[in-house]
């Protein structure tokens, strides 16, 4: 794995889809190996659902969720204990 990409959120529903399909375009046409992590930080609108149907879609996909607002230095945490890519941004 070369590269692994942590996104935390917090209530991200509407703009969740169109950020995955711009990241995974741009990675998948330079061959890269990607994997991307996204860390749901407590999430109270239906942001973990997306997220969820991301994850089956596409297997270089993760989540994780907290049941309450951790904040971002937290999230960031999980999402690096989870990275298997030799980067991670």
């Amino acid at each position: 794995m070369e590269l692994s990409i942590i996104i935390p959120l917090l209530n991200e529903s509407e703009s969740i889809e169109e950020l995955h399909q711009w990241i995974h375009a741009s990675l998948s046409n330079h061959n890269y190996d990607f994997e991307i992590i996204y860390v749901d930080d407590g999430s109270t609108d239906d942001s973990w659902e997306v997220i969820e149907r991301l994850v089956q879609q596409n297997k270089n996909t993760q989540g994780i969720r907290f049941q309450k607002n951790f904040g971002k230095s937290q999230a960031l945490h999980a999402g690096f204990k989870l990275a298997a890519g030799e980067v991670c941004e």
